[in-house]
C-alpha cells in the first residue's frame, strides 16, 4: 500500500501502543522545535478501534488521518512533519515510552507491507524509496558532504 509523504513533508511510520500514544507524539513534536509542523495519526486496536489524530498543522493532520484509515493497522502511528527533517526528532520519538519500533523515517516513496487476517492487519514493513542503482562515485561522495553542510547537519 502506497502512503508516500506528500510533495515537501517526511514521514516516521512505527507501531506504539495505548490510547494516549496520539497525546505522547504530540507533546514530543511540539517541544522539539517550535518550527516543526506536524499531523500525528494513531491507530487503535480495541474498543472503538477509531483513527486517533492531532497536530499542529491542518494539512498534515488531515492526510495523517487519512493514511491511518488507508493502514488501519492495530497500534501503528503515523507522524508527517514539515520545517523539520525526521533525524531531530526520532530519537525522541522512540523514547515515547508506548513506542516499540519505528519502521521508517523518510522523505521518500514509501510502500507498507500489511498482513489483513481478517478482523485485524499488521504492517510487515516497509519498502523505502527505490532500489540501489550503483556505488558512489568519488563525484558522489563529494556531492553529498556538501549537502550535509548545505543543511546544517555537518561543519
Amino acid at each position: 500500500m502506497d502512503l508516500s509523504p506528500p510533495e515537501g513533508a517526511q514521514l516516521i511510520i512505527g507501531q506504539a501502543h495505548f490510547i494516549k500514544t496520539v497525546e505522547d507524539l504530540y507533546e514530543t513534536l511540539a517541544t522539539s522545535s517550535p518550527s516543526a509542523k506536524f499531523g500525528v495519526a494513531f491507530c487503535e486496536s480495541s474498543g472503538p478501534a477509531l483513527v486517533r489524530f492531532d497536530g499542529n498543522d491542518e494539512e498534515l493532520t488531515k492526510i495523517a488521518s487519512e493514511m491511518g484509515m488507508k493502514l488501519a493497522a492495530g497500534h501503528s502511528f503515523i507522524i508527517l512533519l514539515r520545517g523539520i527533517f525526521p533525524l531531530s526528532v526520532l530519537n525522541r520519538v522512540k523514547g515515547v515510552e508506548e513506542v516499540v519500533t519505528v519502521y521508517c523515517a523518510t522523505g521518500n516513496p514509501v510502500r507498507v507491507l500489511v498482513a489483513d487476517v481478517g478482523d485485524g492487519r499488521a504492517v510487515l514493513g516497509v519498502a523505502d524509496g527505490i532500489k540501489s542503482k550503483g556505488l558512489e562515485t568519488d563525484d558522489e561522495k563529494q556531492k553529498r558532504k556538501e549537502f550535509l553542510r548545505k543543511i546544517g547537519y555537518k561543519r
